[in-house]
């Protein structure tokens, strides 16, 4: 992975089509979007304050969410350091890019490991580009397809050069055979035959965190088209963005919580009253207000309503009328028809 930018992506394409995990094709290269370690510095973010989101992620997944950011915009500016999100190459079998006559409809084209690469990517002197397949398995793992294995299996240690034939022009599996200069070959459409286990057993390999990331994962490994629709999906988790209709203490405290999220006791919120900041915004409330406060926030008493109940509470308690050319809060607008006509 290097601090060049390699390619870009909208925000809305981050948190939906290509999350981590995500393969994507970039201009040069074919790659796996790379995890939240991948990220800017926290410091360089957009945070987004929003605590039913955030209590909702935890009832999802038993997991303490701390804070949420939004991804890095672009900056247009060539002065400011990129802050883009990593990705690493992936996979990492290629297919080399041997020359073929005008029509030709069957065609071979040498398979070769990123390790027989020269300094420029080319193997041979030839431009190599990423094959079309991966596996996977249901656990989400997703790791290259091991084509000797595939093509000798597992008690032949031929090393002799691979080929990938396609006999053919419709690019169905069928017409596409694996083979190896020593004589064995094996058709690409025995690959989705689950009974056999022909990709063999999943190694957990999670490339979007790195090298020797893989977990134990005993689950069968299936053949995956990398570019494919299906080769990911995302789960969206979203709610709407309301107003605050909270009381004067609670209000001081959420404009806080950088600070006093840390707070437990009498003894901490007396360390961080300290500070002119909060003195000045809790100055007209006891510690026992404010500890009940900061209590209440962190166990989500204040939002024990399911979202959807929380959203239409307030869509249903806005104000009659009709379209307003002005709204009168730019943050939420919202008008109710009349009751009765």
């Amino acid at each position: 992975m290097t601090r060049k930018a390699h390619g870009q992506i909208r925000r809305s394409q981050v948190i939906t089509t290509y999350g981590p995990g995500a393969l994507i094709d970039l201009p040069r290269y074919s790659a796996i979007v790379g995890g939240l370690d991948t990220w800017p510095k926290t410091s360089d973010l957009e945070e987004i304050v929003e605590a039913r989101l955030v209590r909702k992620l935890e009832i999802m997944t038993g997991v303490p969410v701390q804070r949420l950011y939004a991804p890095p915009p672009d900056s247009n500016d060539p002065r400011e350091p990129a802050k883009g999100i990593g990705a690493w190459r992936f996979p990492e079998w290629f297919v080399v890019q041997d020359e073929a006559g005008a029509g030709d409809r069957e065609r071979s084209r040498r398979l070769v490991h990123r390790k027989a690469l020269d300094e420029k990517g080319r193997f041979d002197g030839r431009q190599v580009v990423a094959t079309r397949f991966v596996r996977a398995c249901p656990r989400g793992h997703v790791d290259d397809l091991d084509w000797r294995l595939y093509v000798h299996g597992p008690n032949d240690n031929c090393r002799r050069q691979l080929w990938l034939d396609e006999r053919g022009t419709g690019g169905d599996l069928a017409d596409l055979v694996a083979r190896c200069e020593c004589g064995k070959s094996r058709s690409l459409y025995e690959a989705t035959q689950l009974e056999m286990n022909p990709l063999g057993t999943c190694r957990g390999a999670r490339p979007w965190l790195g090298r020797n990331a893989n977990e134990n994962c005993s689950q069968p490994s299936r053949l995956l088209i990398r570019t494919a629709s299906n080769a990911y999906f995302p789960q969206v988790v979203s709610v709407l963005s309301l107003p605050e209709r909270s009381t004067g203490v609670e209000k001081a405290i959420r404009e806080l919580w950088d600070l006093l999220q840390a707070v437990d006791s009498v003894e901490s919120l007396t360390v961080f009253k300290r500070l002119p900041r909060v003195t000045e915004k809790l100055v007209h409330y006891s510690d026992e207000e404010v500890l009940e406060a900061i209590r209440e926030i962190k166990s989500g008493e204040a939002d024990e309503k399911p979202v959807k109940q929380v959203e239409l509470d307030a869509l249903l308690t806005a104000p009659e009328g009709f379209g307003d050319d002005v709204p009168v809060d730019t943050n939420f607008h919202a008008r109710r028809l009349p009751d009765q006509a």
